[in-house]
């Protein structure tokens, strides 16, 4: 390349970068200012704090909140157990009272059944039949007091199931002091000692509970009391 053209080249750079100096030196140029810099560091330190006070407080808010609430949810539940206890005592004294109500009622309706047993079982023997009815295979007439009487007691037997009221079996059993009384006794070397062998007033028993004792005749046996003598004299 030509010496004149690089010298004219060198010099029009050197023109514009002498004109840049010049246009920046115009300008007036940004100074930083340490102050503001540090007052904004100040105002989000402030801001900072601030938000986490807030925080704080609004967290404390909470937990007081939830301790009341947990407060009142205890409440309310020993309330509810309270209530619950306070309604099932409620409920035992009116099953209580409701029971000691209907005890003397179920008594005097086992009361009116035994008599209407009593009455059937004293009552005239049903009729014969007659030696035409004998010869023709005819049964002989109906007693419509008796058919009335046994219904009647049937009716009673259901209305006592119903309310869940049982007759006690005692004959043939051994004597159970808890259900029943002696009233007689009798020896039969037959039967073993201690076994019921009549019952003179059927004893009842409500639910689980004994509404009424037995009236039982019981057995003694001498040869089982003869042995037990000697067993004890041995």
């Amino acid at each position: 390349m030509d010496k004149a053209i690089k010298e004219t080249l060198l010099d029009r750079f050197q023109s514009y970068l002498d004109g840049l100096d010049e246009s920046e030196r115009g300008e007036e140029p940004i100074a930083l200012d340490k102050t503001s810099e540090a007052t904004d560091l100040f105002s989000v330190f402030v801001e900072i704090a601030a938000t986490r006070n807030e925080v704080r407080a609004q967290s404390r808010l909470t937990k007081d909140a939830l301790d009341q609430f947990r407060a009142v949810f205890d409440t309310l539940q020993s309330s509810h157990a309270v209530l619950e206890q306070e309604l099932k005592g409620a409920r035992a004294r009116a099953g209580e009272q409701n029971r000691a109500a209907l005890r003397p009622i179920l008594l005097d309706l086992i009361d009116v059944r035994d008599r209407l047993a009593a009455g059937l079982a004293s009552g005239a023997p049903a009729r014969p039949a007659h030696w035409y009815e004998r010869l023709l295979c005819k049964a002989p007439e109906s007693d419509p007091w008796r058919e009335g009487m046994n219904m009647t007691l049937r009716r009673l037997d259901q209305l006592l199931a119903d309310r869940r009221v049982m007759p006690i079996a005692t004959v043939g059993r051994p004597f159970t002091p808890s259900l029943a009384r002696v009233v007689a006794t009798i020896d039969d070397p037959a039967v073993a000692d201690g076994v019921v062998v009549a019952e003179l007033r059927a004893g009842f028993k409500w639910e689980d509970e004994l509404l009424r004792p037995a009236e039982v005749t019981v057995a003694r046996n001498p040869n089982a009391s003869g042995r037990a003598d000697q067993g004890d004299a041995l």
